[in-house]
């Protein structure tokens, strides 16, 4: 789907994809520059709050930094000795 700019800078989103990602006037979105491809995207309310619990399916990066801690504190506990 090809969209031309007007002098202003503006582009029109035509209305079949407004309705299927509920884009309303006065939505707030931001545009992404993702090295060389621009993408329209809803802006989040509520950031932090919306994006809780989005890396919940990684491992703990503390229980690895504990874990490297304590095998740090062996070996240098077996170095003294």
């Amino acid at each position: 789907m090809a969209l031309t700019i007007s002098n202003k800078g503006w582009v029109v989103i035509p209305a079949e994809l407004r309705k299927k990602y509920n884009l309303l006037p006065g939505t707030e979105v931001m545009i992404v520059d993702y090295g060389g491809v621009l993408s329209i995207i809803p802006a989040l309310e509520k950031p932090v709050k919306q994006g809780r619990g989005l890396l919940k399916e990684l491992p703990s990066l503390t229980k690895d930094l504990l874990q490297e801690r304590r095998k740090e504190k062996s070996r240098e506990a077996g170095r003294l000795r």
